[in-house]
């Protein structure tokens, strides 16, 4: 047997790209797969519905199960729509990974209102969008020995704060955020929640000023999307359900397990801080730390 047979998985962004990688490798691992995409362009702009049909013809070539879905997962009822498709089409839902975003580069400085706010519409209120009515349908079921998945993209982004991204880099953070909730949340109901932070060959990196880019020293195989999607695989599975709540970098043939945020050093009084005082022990206790010289 199939590592996903006989479940059922939505993939957002599945027209191209990681989303494109991941869609086909849970289909050959067996689920059946509603390919969400809108077909825009790296901006948001335009719409292409042919490229979610044609990930589902691939997979339909290959012997898979899937349907197209061009529902657009920042609008609140689309989102809405898109989980019933995929419980009408299939039966059950088993795994949700949210792949889909756009880009809008720009420095802090020289941000628009609206870059800031089309970014972190697609990505972290689309994230939301999918994973409230997901989570509200696992809910409704009642079973606290299901298998529910929730896998969602971050990115080395955020985690590292790229200069040229702010709002790309907020959007990804708060996706974690809202990761650890969701983990936090719905274990009671059978559902663990999960971020993935990619490192591949997209558009979206491609799109990126080469000045801005990390340094590359790997080859075009090593960078392709296509190895992202097996950790997304084990993790959208039954045997992964030990795993909550966590980020997991993928990158070329190294997969790697972020630590959560916990405190590395504390400074503790005995009553209200005076400043200077403060001020004293922060430098003292921290500066070794951060490396503070003088």
């Amino acid at each position: 047997m199939a590592r996903l047979d006989g479940r059922v998985a939505i993939v957002t962004g599945a027209g191209r790209g990681i989303g494109r990688s991941v869609a086909l490798l849970l289909a050959r691992e067996g689920a059946s797969v509603v390919v969400n995409d809108l077909g825009v362009a790296v901006d948001g702009s335009g719409q292409d519905s042919g490229l979610a049909q044609e990930t589902v013809a691939e997979i339909e070539k290959a012997g898979g199960k899937a349907i197209a879905s061009g529902a657009d997962i920042s609008d609140f009822t689309a989102a809405e729509g898109l989980i019933r498709t995929a419980i009408d089409t299939f039966g059950r839902l088993d795994v949700l990974v949210n792949v889909a975003g756009i880009l809008r580069d720009r420095m802090v400085f020289n941000m628009t209102e609206q870059e800031w706010d089309d970014v972190i519409r697609v990505h972290l209120k689309g994230t939301f969008n999918t994973t409230r009515f997901a989570s509200a349908h696992w809910r409704s079921l009642r079973d606290e020995s299901a298998s529910n998945r929730i896998i969602n993209f971050t990115s080395v982004s955020g985690l590292h704060g790229a200069p040229g991204q702010p709002n790309y880099a907020a959007a990804k953070m708060g996706i974690v955020g809202l990761t650890y909730s969701s983990a936090n949340s719905l274990a009671k109901y059978g559902v663990t929640a999960n971020a993935i932070s990619p490192g591949a060959s997209t558009r979206m990196t491609d799109s990126v000023p080469t000045d801005r880019r990390r340094a590359r020293n790997s080859s075009a195989d090593e960078r392709s999307p296509d190895n992202v999607a097996p950790i997304v695989a084990y993790l959208a599975s039954e045997a992964s359900g030990w795993i909550n709540g966590r980020v997991i970098h993928s990158s070329g043939y190294e997969v790697s397990l972020y630590n959560n945020p916990q405190p590395i050093s504390r400074i503790i009084g005995t009553g209200p801080w005076e400043t200077d005082a403060l001020a004293e022990q922060v430098e003292r206790s921290f500066g070794p730390i951060l490396g503070k010289k003088g």
